[in-house]
């Protein structure tokens, strides 16, 4: 059975409410809907109790401009809290709701990768790596320069050397951080290429990006009482969920996973710190 596609935020079958009377809105895990006039979503969001977190909408006077434009709210339960972060982050990027920035889909992903000692870290990007298969990739970030910012930063506190990183063209007096004495001078002979790359590696070891720890996919759990929802993923992808007991098999004809940067963040600590009940399936069964 393939996993359940999300239902669109517009469809029928959705509970809804006025914005005047919240009180049929449950106090459990989901996703909520705030529509406006319009066929699309004004806004997505999730909660673990989603009538409260309606509610503090209504409190907050910097979100004014966005419920003067609302006019009923609806919703669709999760099963638990993973489940309504995946399926925010899905619905966000399907449905580009005006309201919603900070999870609206990234044309491509940038990465520095570091293959060797001897080299500078190269920035890469999704389209030329699988993130989730290739060794030796620190960071995650959403354009090139985001990326050259965040390594200049790194450098800058810890002394590291911008022309040994590819920063700063290599004009034979050392990078200029060494002339302000804020580089060891690997770009002077004073810091072994080796010894540079080991603090380098140090410094980065937090922007590591962790391979897929599974021969395919895998689904995570989530139960409550009687209700089941089994989250199918592959690298570090979600494909959807599946309504009911975990099945022995896997899903057939799952879409072709890619990369994303949010389900990525979402998952990694479920599946890295076994804090849900997995359902493991061999790789073609």
């Amino acid at each position: 059975m393939p996993p359940a596609t999300a239902s669109s935020p517009a469809a029928p079958a959705l509970p809804s409410t006025p914005l005047e009377d919240l009180s049929p809105i449950p106090t459990a895990p989901g996703v909520y809907f705030f529509h406006g006039e319009g066929r699309l979503p004004l806004y997505i969001g999730k909660s673990i109790n989603l009538r409260a977190r309606v509610q503090q909408h209504l409190r907050a006077p910097e979100e004014a401009q966005m419920m003067a434009q609302t006019r009923r709210v609806s919703w669709q339960r999760t099963a638990g809290e993973v489940g309504a972060l995946l399926l925010e982050s899905h619905l966000i990027k399907t449905q580009q709701p005006l309201f919603n920035v900070r999870l609206r889909r990234s044309k491509q992903l940038c990465a520095w990768h570091l293959p060797s000692p001897l080299q500078a870290p190269a920035l890469v990007n999704s389209r030329q790596f699988n993130f989730a298969a290739t060794p030796g990739l620190y960071g995650l970030f959403a354009s090139a320069h985001a990326a050259k910012q965040a390594l200049r930063s790194r450098a800058e506190e810890l002394g590291l050397c911008q022309v040994r990183l590819g920063l700063e063209q290599d004009l034979g007096r050392g990078c200029f951080a060494r002339q302000l004495g804020r580089c060891q001078g690997a770009c002077t002979g004073q810091e072994s290429p080796e010894a540079h790359h080991q603090r380098l590696l140090t410094a980065l070891l937090e922007w590591e990006v962790r391979h897929w720890p599974f021969d395919g996919a895998v689904g995570l759990v989530e139960r409550d009482g009687d209700w089941v929802q089994t989250h199918v993923l592959d690298q570090w992808c979600y494909l959807g969920t599946i309504e009911g007991p975990p099945k022995r098999r896997a899903p057939t004809k799952l879409p072709s996973p890619a990369f994303d940067m949010d389900s990525y963040r979402i998952l990694m600590r479920p599946l890295l710190m076994g804090e849900h009940e997995l359902v493991r399936w061999p790789k073609g069964a």
